[in-house]
């Protein structure tokens, strides 16, 4: 069991009064719209990884690629990126931190000129090539996705009607091919505050706006009885 520290959209203040709401947390993962210096803050206080993707909040991140070297490039230099250092950036990739398999595709639906934003023919074309780079590794194969970790949700499955807030359809697909346990997201944030699971298929949808604590069981490899019950127990939600 892993726990993790999900958060996304709202700085939390009381969480940088008192990190005690994190105990335990073996790993962030960070869905979009928060100040890159928060998610050091947190990273770096908790002394744990932390993975995230892009909203459209945030600055404009195409183009940075990871060399099997592990610098960071754009255009084929190095580069400093703009996010924290030692953060993991899971936008298009399939990572694998804290014992847990995470996929990512950041941004939103295209509603204006600004960074992180997609078509749905783009971020259709995204999504494909995530579910390729899942199986293209030898090393890879036969092993199922814990986490889909996005900034918009699906279409239909918590997002909202008006333009800038409305879901990726292609997320349905993309989550039929990679059978996650969860997928987290952030970018709606409902009056209520109360953010309600969804299942989409066998994954649960999770808008984890603000800031959630999560235990989540890894599902390992396809066809190990161990891991044929995935899920994942929230124990406190803001």
């Amino acid at each position: 069991m892993v726990r993790v520290l999900a958060v996304s959209d709202v700085v939390e203040d009381a969480l940088l009064a008192d990190l005690s709401a994190a105990h335990g947390a073996a790993l962030i993962l960070a869905c979009g719209d928060l100040p890159f210096d928060y998610l050091g803050y947190l990273m770096n206080a908790l002394d744990i990884p932390l993975v995230f993707v892009p909203g459209n909040h945030d600055p404009e991140l195409t183009g940075y690629r990871t060399s099997r070297a592990g610098l960071t490039l754009r255009a084929g230099l190095w580069a400093q990126p703009p996010w924290p250092d030692g953060a993991v950036s899971a936008d298009g990739r399939i990572v694998d931190v804290a014992g847990l398999r995470i996929a990512g595709l950041g941004g939103c639906l295209r509603y204006s000129d600004g960074p992180n934003q997609y078509s749905s023919r783009q971020q259709a074309h995204r999504a494909r090539w995530l579910a390729g780079r899942a199986m293209l590794r030898p090393a890879r194969a036969g092993r199922r996705v814990d986490v889909l970790l996005t900034h918009a949700p699906p279409r239909g499955v918590g997002d909202e009607p008006d333009p800038p807030h409305q879901g990726f359809s292609v997320l349905h697909t993309l989550v039929a091919q990679l059978n996650p346990a969860l997928l987290l997201h952030g970018h709606v944030h409902p009056e209520s505050g109360v953010h309600p699971d969804r299942r989409l298929g066998g994954t649960i949808v999770r808008n984890v706006t603000g800031r959630h604590l999560l235990d989540i069981e890894p599902v390992g490899f396809a066809g190990d009885v161990s891991a044929s019950a995935p899920g994942a127990r929230e124990d406190r939600a803001r």
